[in-house]
């Protein structure tokens, strides 16, 4: 009798314990929350990235399927374009004149875009990218560069040449100071 109740009091844990396992996983916690955030940062960058790049890909592939100018432009609506060089709150892609859609006014191919906590701008001058219908775009190069919030560190770039490629890369320190700033 006397050995069955030793065994029972060995299986429980005691206070005392409990107290520095749970003190254990806070600390190990605490260590890597901040890793763990710039994960997730690093993560919503990369993302931001990759959307624009796969809607210039669309617009360019549109440009060469139908033989029309191609536009991809900013929007904070999701119905119109805007005349600015944020683009977080997304962009529309259609046919283009100018710079209208040739469809009805409001009604883009496709709406895309919508990143949080990460600024996206555009090269000064180029509140439109437009691809002919051979693919290249029209103009001058033109880069997007995506930042935190107002932070310049671990900021991307998205590229577009004169012939159409695009190209993913880390952005230059003036880039990074310049999306950081809003602009």
């Amino acid at each position: 009798m006397e050995d069955r109740q030793k065994s029972a009091r060995k299986q429980g844990f005691t206070l005392v314990e409990q107290a520095m396992a749970t003190a254990i996983v806070a600390v190990l916690a605490c260590v890597a929350a901040p890793a763990v955030g710039q994960l997730v940062a690093r993560n919503r960058l990369q993302v931001a990235q990759s959307d624009l790049m796969v809607a210039l890909q669309q617009t360019r592939a549109l440009a060469l399927q139908t033989g029309r100018v191609t536009m991809l432009c900013p929007s904070r609506d999701g119905r119109q374009c805007s005349d600015d060089v944020r683009w977080e709150t997304g962009w529309l892609i259609g046919p283009g004149r100018g710079d209208h859609f040739d469809q009805l006014i409001g009604t883009p191919i496709h709406v895309g875009g919508g990143h949080e906590r990460v600024n996206i701008v555009s090269t000064v001058g180029r509140r439109r990218i437009r691809f002919q219908p051979g693919g290249t775009a029209g103009g001058s190069n033109a880069s997007f560069t995506i930042c935190p919030a107002g932070e310049a560190e671990g900021a991307l770039v998205v590229r577009i040449s004169n012939t159409g490629r695009i190209l993913g890369a880390k952005a230059s320190q003036a880039q990074a100071l310049r999306c950081a700033q809003g602009g």
